[in-house]
């Protein structure tokens, strides 16, 4: 069994600096923590993998191509292949678990 803890995979993410951490890999998916902070800039780009967020804490809004959606915990949202999106007007640090589908490219 994989099981993981939201809490420890934040203190492992926090520890590397970097605002993502790719935890589980295998062939068909990857999944990973995604951190922001309040106010902070989300540097991504359209991925050639589909990707479901999972927001577990924080408050913000997510843009998926033309559309503006407010996320918060419990919030799911998918974001076909290749699509515009990026997370913004973030409130509270955004705590998002991520899936890829296929893995994602350069982990």
């Amino acid at each position: 069994m994989k099981a993981f803890d939201i809490e420890e995979l934040e203190a492992r993410r926090a520890a590397n600096g970097r605002p993502m951490l790719e935890f589980l890999r295998e062939k068909s998916m990857s999944l990973a923590l995604y951190t922001l902070p309040p106010g902070g800039p989300d540097p991504q780009h359209p991925h050639g993998e589909a990707e479901v967020y999972c927001v577990t804490a924080g408050r913000a809004q997510i843009r998926v191509g033309d559309e503006d959606r407010p996320v918060g915990p419990g919030s799911v949202v998918f974001v076909p292949a290749r699509t515009e999106h990026h997370f913004h007007s973030i409130l509270e640090t955004l705590i998002v678990l991520v899936v890829f589908a296929p893995p994602r490219n350069g982990h």
